[in-house]
């Protein structure tokens, strides 16, 4: 059952135009759309492993990335692919990312660093090499310490919807569901908030992620995103990432996921007009003008 307030008419972007996502180096203005950068330092990444072989291809990478209007850099060292992903353990995983962490930082001192992990040792020392936010895909579900490393390091928070652990969590094994789906999401993440808020974040620091692809089918996360609306009811900032994930690929017949730019975009201007206000992408200039265009559009017609 899915509580009154996940239906709040007339709730989204709109509620979010004065909001600032604090973390640990300041805080991002939710005036516009805002874009998490992808920048994958692993070796099998559904899309991009091994692209970014050595640290002066990151620091190129992430100099495009600025170039082309990013907004956050979120540096990523353990895959959670659809199929064959293998966890790694905290020091490959470190290895990874401090060093790129690091370049990005002494690079780009004004462009705040999100690390993709769900190891609490990980955030400690993503955060200690500069970096500013968490960005757990687990929802802070797999390691206890997670929230009170994240408070006593003031990050900002993405709590991400998802079912299992790194290996399966992108799969199907957990994707059921029943009648109110979006309700069960939503319902689940009530709790990853509950966990964060109990281990001291702040809620100003919190955004959510409905997690497209994880644990949902192709018609699931359609619905989501549909019902994204639902989602901006908790009164916390929305990011969405599909960015060339496999219901893009579903739909569009397009196989591989570096082509799916386009199928893209068009979910993330979908979204935005549901109330996402973050989108997490590997390919920042298509996304940062079809976002920007259509941004100005719905601003000349609010709500």
């Amino acid at each position: 059952m899915t509580e009154p307030s996940d239906c709040v008419a007339g709730s989204g972007r709109d509620s979010f135009l004065a909001m600032l996502f604090r973390h640990a180096t300041g805080a991002l203005s939710l005036d516009r759309p805002r874009l998490f950068g992808i920048v994958n330092v692993t070796p099998d990444s559904f899309s991009d492993g091994g692209v970014l072989r050595s640290l002066d291809d990151v620091r190129r990478h992430v100099d495009r990335m600025v170039s082309e209007g990013v907004d956050v850099i979120d540096v990523g060292g353990e895959s959670t692919r659809p199929q064959g992903a293998r966890p790694v353990d905290a020091e490959e995983e470190l290895r990874r990312i401090v060093p790129a962490i690091g370049a990005i930082v002494l690079d780009h001192p004004g462009v705040p660093v999100s690390v993709d992990t769900v190891k609490a040792r990980v955030a400690r020392e993503a955060l200690n090499a500069g970096a500013s936010i968490v960005n757990d895909v687990s929802g802070f579900r797999l390691d206890p310490e997670m929230p009170f490393v994240c408070a006593r390091g003031a990050a900002g928070v993405v709590l991400m919807h998802s079912r299992g652990d790194v290996a399966d969590m992108a799969t199907f094994v957990h994707a059921e569901y029943g009648e109110d789906m979006p309700g069960e999401v939503i319902a689940e993440l009530r709790t990853c908030i509950q966990v964060a808020e109990r281990g001291g974040v702040e809620r100003e620091r919190i955004v959510l992620d409905p997690g497209i692809g994880f644990s949902k089918r192709g018609d699931d996360s359609l619905r989501v995103l549909g019902s994204l609306r639902r989602f901006t009811a908790l009164g916390l900032p929305i990011l969405v990432g599909v960015s060339r994930k496999r219901f893009i690929g579903e739909i569009t017949k397009v196989s591989t996921p570096a082509d799916r730019i386009a199928g893209t975009v068009g979910a993330n201007v979908a979204a935005l007009d549901r109330g996402a206000m973050l989108f997490r992408v590997h390919d920042v200039k298509p996304s940062r003008d079809a976002l920007d265009v259509a941004w100005a559009i719905l601003q000349s017609a609010p709500e």
